[in-house]
């Protein structure tokens, strides 16, 4: 049996691999309620998460737990359908030991999809959200502890975790539709409880336009990873204070459902644009 981390994300990565031909250098990580992308991949094989060895298995509803590999406009892509999180009782090396698997599969770009709620008072529930940057309030680093130098540097720069040549991509694709795409910073608590109001004001003075309860510990391994990243969120709800109505998982899971159209299409123009450039490089 695999001992470190590295090898069993080899293992992982060399399960998946015998399942396809294809190679993707592109993968898309679908948060809550917004799953549907993955089921308009040409030629796909989806891979549930239960047979994949070492994976972690997600217990969340809106996250149907699936790896699709599978094309866009030619383009080869793996796709999660859904993730682990911190607050269901995984560690923070179990939350990124998918994106271990991706990076050890060969992908290059990482794209970080969410369900977040808004502070900044310009943004609208249901609006996509590109992330310029994060906050890291969750309480944990996955990189904390030993270093593994086949994966990464003992200390890394994240001066830009979310890349800008990718986040000008995603504007390039949000104007073939003809909407535009906001930025905005992005605060990742551990949850799963939602926010109260005073941590909401509290967010928004530290200068968070997004809070949630992902995405920033996969951004980290990526970054450690050498991996460029791309985060979207989806403005599922207002936050504490700002919204009236109770919060509630529900609803989040109702506004992902009614955006998914909208982000399927900005990331079907947006692979082929990444893939371009992957491909020049």
């Amino acid at each position: 049996m695999a001992g470190t981390i590295f090898d069993k994300a080899t293992a992982a990565a060399q399960f998946v691999n015998a399942r396809t031909e294809l190679r993707p250098r592109i993968a898309i990580v679908l948060g809550s309620g917004l799953g549907a992308f993955a089921e308009q991949l040409e030629g796909a094989r989806a891979i549930a998460f239960a047979l994949i060895p070492h994976f972690p298995q997600s217990t969340v509803p809106g996250h149907s737990g699936k790896l699709v590999i599978g094309m866009v406009s030619g383009v080869p892509v793996a796709v999660m359908q859904g993730r682990v999180h911190a607050y269901e009782g995984y560690s923070s090396e179990e939350v990124t030991f998918p994106v271990r698997v991706l990076g050890r599969m060969g992908v290059k770009t990482l794209v970080l999809t969410n369900a977040a709620g808004g502070i900044n008072e310009g943004l609208k529930q249901g609006q996509l959200v590109l992330i310029s940057d994060h906050i890291n309030l969750s309480g944990r680093n996955p990189v904390a502890g030993p270093n593994d130098e086949r994966f990464g540097p003992r200390f890394f720069d994240m001066s830009e975790a979310y890349s800008e040549r990718l986040r000008l991509l995603a504007h390039d694709a949000a104007k073939e539709m003809e909407f535009r795409l906001d930025e905005g910073v992005y605060l990742s608590v551990l949850g799963p409880s939602f926010e109260t109001p005073a941590e909401i004001r509290a967010f928004r003075t530290l200068g968070a336009d997004l809070v949630g309860m992902s995405t920033v510990q996969e951004t980290i391994v990526a970054r450690h990873m050498g991996m460029e990243v791309l985060g979207v969120s989806c403005v599922t709800n207002m936050a504490a204070g700002i919204q009236k109505e109770p919060l509630s998982h529900e609803e989040v899971m109702a506004t992902g459902r009614a955006v998914e159209a909208q982000l399927a299409g900005l990331l079907r123009r947006a692979v082929p644009l990444m893939g371009e450039q992957l491909t020049s490089g």
